[in-house]
């Protein structure tokens, strides 16, 4: 059963990132924020998951926009500053999810090999009834 809580955890992280994918460009148009802005956002934020290593998602970006739009521009800019830096924590606390699970796996073995050599020469016959 430890062992079952253990393998989920990892699992249940990544479906909760992907059920935060609500369309952020739908979102920001709600605050009040300009379109082109949420547009420029949007493609940034993807480009920055892509960047931080997330294979959900991939660079966009639309140059003529950039180079032309200020309005896209920054939404660019701040969209990728800011999903990267996510996506970043996101993979770090990832990694360190996996860590945790392999030092208990280590833990658990070594116990195991302990417990073992502690019974090396006892006869234990008769106590397969106790397991």
């Amino acid at each position: 059963m430890k062992k079952a809580v253990e393998t989920i955890i990892p699992v249940f992280i990544v479906l909760l990132y992907l059920t935060g994918c609500a369309s952020q460009k739908e979102i920001m148009i709600e605050q009040g924020y300009p379109p082109v802005y949420a547009e420029g956002y949007q493609d940034g934020c993807n480009s920055g998951n892509n960047a931080a290593g997330s294979i959900m998602d991939q660079f966009k970006k639309n140059i003529q926009r950039y180079e032309q739009d200020s309005n896209y521009r920054q939404g660019w800019d701040d969209g990728y500053k800011q999903c990267k830096a996510k996506q970043d924590s996101f993979q770090q606390q990832y990694r360190t999810t996996l860590e945790q699970q392999r030092l208990i796996e280590e833990k658990r073995h070594n116990k195991e090999v302990e417990d073992r050599e502690l019974l090396k020469g006892i006869d234990t016959r008769g106590l397969e009834k106790y397991k």
